[in-house]
Protein backbone atom coordinates (compact mmCIF):
# COMPACT_ATOMS: atom_id res chain seq x y z
CA UNK A 1 0.00 0.00 0.00
CA UNK A 2 2.59 2.60 -1.03
CA UNK A 3 0.06 5.43 -1.29
CA UNK A 4 -1.12 4.90 2.26
CA UNK A 5 2.41 4.94 3.68
CA UNK A 6 3.28 8.06 1.72
CA UNK A 7 0.38 9.98 3.22
CA UNK A 8 1.40 9.02 6.72
CA UNK A 9 5.04 10.03 6.30
CA UNK A 10 4.33 13.30 4.49
CA UNK A 11 1.62 14.29 6.97
CA UNK A 12 3.62 13.48 10.10
CA UNK A 13 7.21 14.31 9.27
CA UNK A 14 6.98 17.98 10.28
CA UNK A 15 5.40 17.20 13.64
CA UNK A 16 7.74 14.65 15.16
CA UNK A 17 8.85 17.09 17.85
CA UNK A 18 5.22 17.66 18.82
CA UNK A 19 4.10 14.01 19.06
CA UNK A 20 4.69 10.56 17.69
CA UNK A 21 2.52 9.83 14.65
CA UNK A 22 1.49 6.37 15.76
CA UNK A 23 2.71 3.94 18.40
CA UNK A 24 4.51 0.91 17.04
CA UNK A 25 2.03 -1.45 18.70
CA UNK A 26 -0.98 0.36 20.09
CA UNK A 27 -2.45 -1.17 23.24
CA UNK A 28 -6.15 -1.69 23.64
CA UNK A 29 -8.36 -1.63 26.70
CA UNK A 30 -8.37 -5.38 27.20
CA UNK A 31 -4.56 -5.43 27.01
CA UNK A 32 -4.56 -3.23 30.11
CA UNK A 33 -6.98 -5.47 31.98
CA UNK A 34 -10.12 -3.35 31.58
CA UNK A 35 -13.13 -5.66 32.06
CA UNK A 36 -16.06 -5.61 29.63
CA UNK A 37 -19.25 -7.59 29.19
CA UNK A 38 -19.85 -9.72 26.12
CA UNK A 39 -17.77 -11.71 23.65
CA UNK A 40 -15.76 -9.77 21.05
CA UNK A 41 -15.14 -10.88 17.48
CA UNK A 42 -11.80 -11.86 15.99
CA UNK A 43 -10.48 -8.28 15.71
CA UNK A 44 -12.86 -6.70 18.24
CA UNK A 45 -13.68 -4.15 15.55
CA UNK A 46 -16.47 -3.07 13.24
CA UNK A 47 -14.67 -5.01 10.50
CA UNK A 48 -15.68 -8.25 12.22
CA UNK A 49 -18.94 -7.77 10.33
CA UNK A 50 -18.02 -9.43 7.04
CA UNK A 51 -17.53 -6.99 4.16
CA UNK A 52 -17.12 -3.84 6.26
CA UNK A 53 -13.92 -1.91 5.53
CA UNK A 54 -12.35 1.09 7.30
CA UNK A 55 -9.80 3.56 5.95
CA UNK A 56 -8.06 6.64 7.37
CA UNK A 57 -6.10 9.62 6.16
CA UNK A 58 -4.17 11.24 9.02
CA UNK A 59 -2.86 14.80 8.62
CA UNK A 60 -0.30 15.98 11.18
CA UNK A 61 2.14 18.80 10.49
CA UNK A 62 3.57 21.96 12.02
CA UNK A 63 3.72 23.23 15.57
CA UNK A 64 3.58 26.49 17.49
CA UNK A 65 1.48 29.58 16.90
CA UNK A 66 -1.70 29.26 14.85
CA UNK A 67 -1.39 30.68 11.37
CA UNK A 68 -4.67 30.16 9.58
CA UNK A 69 -4.07 28.30 6.35
CA UNK A 70 -0.66 27.00 7.43
CA UNK A 71 -1.29 25.16 10.68
CA UNK A 72 -0.51 23.46 12.93
CA UNK A 73 -2.54 20.68 11.37
CA UNK A 74 -4.09 17.87 13.44
CA UNK A 75 -6.98 16.44 11.44
CA UNK A 76 -8.01 13.86 8.86
CA UNK A 77 -10.74 11.67 7.38
CA UNK A 78 -12.14 8.25 8.25
CA UNK A 79 -14.20 6.12 5.84
CA UNK A 80 -16.47 3.17 6.64
CA UNK A 81 -17.54 1.11 3.62
CA UNK A 82 -20.57 -1.06 4.50
CA UNK A 83 -20.09 -3.58 1.69
CA UNK A 84 -16.52 -3.05 0.57
CA UNK A 85 -16.25 -2.92 -3.23
CA UNK A 86 -20.02 -3.47 -3.50
CA UNK A 87 -20.94 -0.43 -1.39
CA UNK A 88 -22.13 1.57 -4.40
CA UNK A 89 -23.97 -1.34 -6.03
CA UNK A 90 -25.72 -3.02 -3.13
CA UNK A 91 -27.27 -0.60 -0.70
CA UNK A 92 -27.82 -1.45 2.96
CA UNK A 93 -30.88 -1.12 5.14
CA UNK A 94 -30.10 1.57 7.72
CA UNK A 95 -31.48 3.77 10.45
CA UNK A 96 -30.11 6.75 12.36
CA UNK A 97 -30.67 8.51 15.66
CA UNK A 98 -29.44 11.51 17.59
CA UNK A 99 -29.12 12.03 21.34
CA UNK A 100 -28.21 15.74 21.15
CA UNK A 101 -28.19 17.53 17.85
CA UNK A 102 -25.36 20.07 18.04
CA UNK A 103 -23.60 18.43 15.11
CA UNK A 104 -23.97 17.25 11.54
CA UNK A 105 -24.43 14.02 9.62
CA UNK A 106 -25.46 14.70 6.03
CA UNK A 107 -27.75 12.41 4.07
CA UNK A 108 -29.78 11.29 7.06
CA UNK A 109 -33.11 12.67 5.84
CA UNK A 110 -32.88 10.31 2.85
CA UNK A 111 -31.79 7.43 5.08
CA UNK A 112 -34.90 8.11 7.16
CA UNK A 113 -37.15 8.38 4.12
CA UNK A 114 -35.79 5.51 2.03
CA UNK A 115 -34.49 3.17 4.70
CA UNK A 116 -31.25 2.69 2.77
CA UNK A 117 -27.62 3.71 3.23
CA UNK A 118 -26.39 4.28 -0.33
CA UNK A 119 -22.83 5.48 0.33
CA UNK A 120 -19.87 5.03 2.63
CA UNK A 121 -20.02 6.76 6.00
CA UNK A 122 -17.35 9.46 6.20
CA UNK A 123 -16.17 11.21 9.37
CA UNK A 124 -14.00 14.35 9.51
CA UNK A 125 -13.78 17.72 11.27
CA UNK A 126 -16.65 20.19 11.43
CA UNK A 127 -15.42 22.56 8.73
CA UNK A 128 -14.42 19.84 6.26
CA UNK A 129 -17.83 18.22 5.76
CA UNK A 130 -18.35 20.03 2.46
CA UNK A 131 -15.09 19.02 0.80
CA UNK A 132 -15.48 15.40 1.92
CA UNK A 133 -19.09 15.37 0.69
CA UNK A 134 -17.96 16.54 -2.75
CA UNK A 135 -15.10 14.03 -2.80
CA UNK A 136 -17.45 11.12 -2.11
CA UNK A 137 -19.59 12.15 -5.06
CA UNK A 138 -16.49 12.25 -7.26
CA UNK A 139 -15.49 8.82 -5.93
CA UNK A 140 -18.92 7.49 -6.77
CA UNK A 141 -18.70 8.85 -10.31
CA UNK A 142 -15.30 7.16 -10.74
CA UNK A 143 -16.20 3.85 -9.12
CA UNK A 144 -19.94 3.50 -9.58
CA UNK A 145 -21.94 1.64 -12.22
CA UNK A 146 -20.71 1.89 -15.81
CA UNK A 147 -23.92 3.70 -16.74
CA UNK A 148 -23.09 7.35 -15.98
CA UNK A 149 -26.72 8.07 -15.08
CA UNK A 150 -26.19 5.95 -11.97
CA UNK A 151 -24.08 8.76 -10.50
CA UNK A 152 -26.30 11.69 -11.48
CA UNK A 153 -27.72 11.95 -7.96
CA UNK A 154 -25.86 11.47 -4.68
CA UNK A 155 -26.57 12.26 -1.04
CA UNK A 156 -23.46 11.01 0.80
CA UNK A 157 -23.39 10.47 4.55
CA UNK A 158 -20.66 12.67 6.06
CA UNK A 159 -20.40 13.32 9.80
CA UNK A 160 -18.21 15.61 11.90
CA UNK A 161 -16.80 16.50 15.27
CA UNK A 162 -14.86 19.67 16.15
CA UNK A 163 -11.04 19.61 16.42
CA UNK A 164 -10.37 23.37 16.55
CA UNK A 165 -8.56 23.32 19.91
CA UNK A 166 -5.67 21.36 18.38
CA UNK A 167 -6.12 21.89 14.65
CA UNK A 168 -6.14 24.86 12.28
CA UNK A 169 -9.76 24.09 11.51
CA UNK A 170 -10.30 27.27 9.49
CA UNK A 171 -7.28 26.49 7.34
CA UNK A 172 -9.27 23.87 5.40
CA UNK A 173 -6.41 21.39 5.24
CA UNK A 174 -8.59 18.40 4.34
CA UNK A 175 -8.59 18.15 0.56
CA UNK A 176 -10.53 15.89 -1.84
CA UNK A 177 -7.52 13.62 -2.27
CA UNK A 178 -7.48 12.94 1.46
CA UNK A 179 -11.07 11.71 1.43
CA UNK A 180 -10.34 9.64 -1.69
CA UNK A 181 -7.30 8.11 0.00
CA UNK A 182 -9.35 7.09 3.03
CA UNK A 183 -11.85 5.41 0.72
CA UNK A 184 -9.31 3.71 -1.53
CA UNK A 185 -7.14 2.47 1.34
CA UNK A 186 -10.03 1.04 3.37
CA UNK A 187 -9.35 -2.48 4.60
CA UNK A 188 -10.71 -5.25 6.79
CA UNK A 189 -9.08 -6.77 9.85
CA UNK A 190 -7.56 -4.71 12.63
CA UNK A 191 -8.54 -1.03 12.63
CA UNK A 192 -6.18 1.80 13.57
CA UNK A 193 -7.45 3.66 16.64
CA UNK A 194 -6.76 6.80 18.64
CA UNK A 195 -5.34 9.89 16.96
CA UNK A 196 -5.92 8.75 13.40
CA UNK A 197 -8.19 9.74 10.52
CA UNK A 198 -11.06 12.01 11.43
CA UNK A 199 -10.19 11.47 15.09
CA UNK A 200 -6.68 12.93 14.85
CA UNK A 201 -7.38 16.18 16.71
CA UNK A 202 -10.21 15.06 18.97
CA UNK A 203 -10.54 15.24 22.77
CA UNK A 204 -12.61 12.66 24.68
CA UNK A 205 -13.72 12.98 28.32
CA UNK A 206 -10.93 15.46 29.03
CA UNK A 207 -8.19 13.27 27.58
CA UNK A 208 -6.87 12.77 24.07
CA UNK A 209 -9.53 10.97 22.06
CA UNK A 210 -10.26 9.96 18.49
CA UNK A 211 -11.24 6.73 16.75
CA UNK A 212 -12.22 3.59 18.64
CA UNK A 213 -13.94 0.37 17.67
CA UNK A 214 -15.21 -2.88 19.17
CA UNK A 215 -17.48 -5.79 18.30
CA UNK A 216 -19.67 -8.42 19.90
CA UNK A 217 -20.58 -11.96 18.84
CA UNK A 218 -24.00 -13.20 19.82
CA UNK A 219 -24.41 -16.71 21.17
CA UNK A 220 -25.58 -19.41 18.78
CA UNK A 221 -28.97 -19.51 20.51
CA UNK A 222 -29.37 -15.81 19.65
CA UNK A 223 -28.46 -16.31 16.00
CA UNK A 224 -24.66 -16.04 16.19
CA UNK A 225 -24.79 -12.56 14.62
CA UNK A 226 -22.05 -9.94 14.86
CA UNK A 227 -22.42 -6.31 15.92
CA UNK A 228 -19.56 -3.85 15.35
CA UNK A 229 -19.27 -0.22 16.46
CA UNK A 230 -16.85 2.51 15.39
CA UNK A 231 -16.81 5.88 17.17
CA UNK A 232 -15.15 9.21 16.65
CA UNK A 233 -15.10 10.39 20.25
CA UNK A 234 -14.74 14.08 20.99
CA UNK A 235 -17.19 14.46 23.85
CA UNK A 236 -17.53 14.25 27.62
CA UNK A 237 -15.82 15.78 30.64
CA UNK A 238 -13.10 14.28 32.80
CA UNK A 239 -15.13 14.44 36.01
CA UNK A 240 -17.84 12.30 34.43
CA UNK A 241 -15.59 9.63 32.89
CA UNK A 242 -16.37 6.13 34.08
CA UNK A 243 -14.53 3.01 32.98
CA UNK A 244 -15.79 -0.39 34.15
CA UNK A 245 -18.22 1.56 36.33
CA UNK A 246 -15.41 3.35 38.20
CA UNK A 247 -15.17 7.20 38.31
CA UNK A 248 -11.75 7.13 36.67
CA UNK A 249 -11.83 10.80 35.67
CA UNK A 250 -12.11 11.90 39.30
CA UNK A 251 -9.29 9.59 40.39
CA UNK A 252 -6.72 10.60 37.76
CA UNK A 253 -5.71 14.24 38.10
CA UNK A 254 -5.28 16.04 34.79
CA UNK A 255 -5.33 19.58 33.48
CA UNK A 256 -8.43 20.95 31.77
CA UNK A 257 -7.66 20.57 28.05
CA UNK A 258 -9.93 23.45 27.07
CA UNK A 259 -8.67 26.73 28.47
CA UNK A 260 -11.89 28.57 27.59
CA UNK A 261 -14.19 26.32 29.64
CA UNK A 262 -14.37 27.16 33.37
CA UNK A 263 -13.28 24.13 35.39
CA UNK A 264 -16.35 24.36 37.63
CA UNK A 265 -18.74 24.35 34.68
CA UNK A 266 -17.76 20.95 33.35
CA UNK A 267 -19.78 21.21 30.15
CA UNK A 268 -19.20 18.87 27.25
CA UNK A 269 -17.57 20.83 24.44
CA UNK A 270 -17.32 18.26 21.66
CA UNK A 271 -19.37 15.55 20.03
CA UNK A 272 -19.42 11.86 19.17
CA UNK A 273 -20.26 10.02 15.97
CA UNK A 274 -21.02 6.29 16.11
CA UNK A 275 -21.39 3.84 13.22
CA UNK A 276 -22.99 0.48 14.01
CA UNK A 277 -22.76 -2.47 11.63
CA UNK A 278 -24.41 -5.87 11.91
CA UNK A 279 -24.98 -8.93 9.76
CA UNK A 280 -28.33 -9.60 11.44
CA UNK A 281 -31.26 -9.32 9.02
CA UNK A 282 -32.94 -6.14 10.23
CA UNK A 283 -35.27 -3.66 8.58
CA UNK A 284 -34.76 0.12 8.76
CA UNK A 285 -37.10 0.71 11.70
CA UNK A 286 -35.24 -1.98 13.65
CA UNK A 287 -31.89 -0.45 12.78
CA UNK A 288 -33.12 2.89 14.07
CA UNK A 289 -33.81 1.12 17.35
CA UNK A 290 -30.26 -0.27 17.29
CA UNK A 291 -28.83 3.21 16.67
CA UNK A 292 -30.71 4.56 19.69
CA UNK A 293 -28.95 2.03 21.95
CA UNK A 294 -25.61 3.75 21.30
CA UNK A 295 -26.84 6.36 23.78
CA UNK A 296 -26.82 3.76 26.56
CA UNK A 297 -23.24 2.76 25.83
CA UNK A 298 -22.28 6.43 25.84
CA UNK A 299 -24.03 6.85 29.17
CA UNK A 300 -22.08 3.96 30.65
CA UNK A 301 -18.87 5.89 30.06
CA UNK A 302 -20.30 9.01 31.68
CA UNK A 303 -21.71 11.33 29.02
CA UNK A 304 -24.79 13.37 29.84
CA UNK A 305 -25.14 14.77 26.28
CA UNK A 306 -24.83 18.43 27.19
CA UNK A 307 -26.22 21.24 25.05
CA UNK A 308 -22.89 21.69 23.26
CA UNK A 309 -22.52 18.04 22.28
CA UNK A 310 -23.51 16.54 18.94
CA UNK A 311 -24.27 12.85 19.48
CA UNK A 312 -25.30 11.30 16.16
CA UNK A 313 -25.47 7.60 15.34
CA UNK A 314 -26.15 5.48 12.25
CA UNK A 315 -26.68 1.71 12.04
CA UNK A 316 -26.75 -0.52 8.97
CA UNK A 317 -27.16 -4.20 8.15
CA UNK A 318 -25.15 -6.18 5.61
CA UNK A 319 -27.93 -8.76 5.31
CA UNK A 320 -30.48 -8.62 2.47
CA UNK A 321 -27.94 -7.62 -0.22
CA UNK A 322 -30.57 -7.75 -2.98
CA UNK A 323 -33.05 -5.50 -1.19
CA UNK A 324 -32.12 -2.42 -3.21
CA UNK A 325 -32.62 -4.11 -6.58
CA UNK A 326 -35.07 -2.14 -8.70
CA UNK A 327 -36.39 -4.97 -10.85
CA UNK A 328 -39.57 -6.57 -9.58
CA UNK A 329 -40.60 -7.54 -6.08
CA UNK A 330 -37.76 -8.30 -3.67
CA UNK A 331 -37.94 -10.80 -0.83
CA UNK A 332 -36.24 -9.74 2.40
CA UNK A 333 -35.55 -11.43 5.70
CA UNK A 334 -35.99 -9.92 9.15
CA UNK A 335 -35.74 -10.91 12.76
CA UNK A 336 -38.88 -10.59 14.86
CA UNK A 337 -38.81 -7.72 17.32
CA UNK A 338 -38.87 -10.21 20.20
CA UNK A 339 -35.40 -11.39 19.08
CA UNK A 340 -33.73 -7.97 19.16
CA UNK A 341 -32.74 -7.81 22.84
CA UNK A 342 -29.35 -9.55 22.40
CA UNK A 343 -28.53 -7.12 19.56
CA UNK A 344 -29.47 -4.17 21.76
CA UNK A 345 -27.19 -5.46 24.50
CA UNK A 346 -24.33 -6.07 22.05
CA UNK A 347 -24.64 -2.51 20.73
CA UNK A 348 -24.43 -1.02 24.22
CA UNK A 349 -21.44 -3.19 25.13
CA UNK A 350 -19.52 -2.54 21.90
CA UNK A 351 -20.15 1.21 22.12
CA UNK A 352 -18.79 1.37 25.65
CA UNK A 353 -15.65 -0.55 24.71
CA UNK A 354 -15.11 1.40 21.48
CA UNK A 355 -15.04 4.67 23.43
CA UNK A 356 -12.56 3.31 25.97
CA UNK A 357 -10.44 1.89 23.13
CA UNK A 358 -10.28 5.37 21.60
CA UNK A 359 -8.99 6.76 24.91
CA UNK A 360 -6.46 3.99 25.45
CA UNK A 361 -5.06 4.13 21.90
CA UNK A 362 -4.61 7.91 21.84
CA UNK A 363 -1.33 9.60 22.79
CA UNK A 364 -0.47 13.03 24.18
CA UNK A 365 -0.82 15.73 21.55
CA UNK A 366 0.22 19.38 21.29
CA UNK A 367 -1.50 21.48 18.64
CA UNK A 368 -2.23 25.09 17.77
CA UNK A 369 -0.79 27.78 20.05
CA UNK A 370 0.80 25.09 22.19
CA UNK A 371 -2.53 23.64 23.34
CA UNK A 372 -1.67 20.34 24.97
CA UNK A 373 -3.98 17.42 25.65
CA UNK A 374 -2.86 14.57 27.84
CA UNK A 375 -3.67 10.99 26.93
CA UNK A 376 -5.30 8.74 29.50
CA UNK A 377 -2.29 7.33 31.43
CA UNK A 378 -2.30 3.54 31.25
CA UNK A 379 -0.50 2.87 34.52
CA UNK A 380 -2.78 5.18 36.46
CA UNK A 381 -5.85 3.63 34.86
CA UNK A 382 -4.72 0.17 35.90
CA UNK A 383 -4.00 1.39 39.43
CA UNK A 384 -7.47 2.91 39.79
CA UNK A 385 -9.19 -0.23 38.51
CA UNK A 386 -7.11 -2.36 40.86
CA UNK A 387 -8.04 -0.08 43.77
CA UNK A 388 -11.71 -0.83 43.09
CA UNK A 389 -11.04 -4.53 42.37
CA UNK A 390 -12.10 -4.13 38.74
CA UNK A 391 -8.83 -5.02 37.02
CA UNK A 392 -8.56 -8.19 34.94
CA UNK A 393 -5.04 -9.42 35.70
Amino acid sequence: MPGRIRYRIVACAAALSAMACLPAAAQRSRDLGVPFDGTPGTHNAITDVAGVLVGHTTLISGEGKLVIGKGPVRTGVTAVLPRGADTLRKFSFAGWSTLNGNGEMTGTTWVEESGFLESPVMITNTHSVGVVHDAVIAWRVAHGPADATGAWWSLPVVAETWDGWLNDINGFHVKPEHALHALDSAHGGAVEEGSVGGGTGMICFGYKGGIGTASRLLAAKDGGYTVGVLVQCNTGTRNNLRIAGIPVGREIVSEDPYGFVPSDRGSEVGSIIAVVATDAPLLPHQLKRIARRVSLGLGRVGSVADNGSGDIFIAFSTANPAASNTNGVQDVRMLPNDSLDPLFGATVQATEEAIVNALVAARDMTGVDGHHVRALPHDELRAVLAKYHRLNR
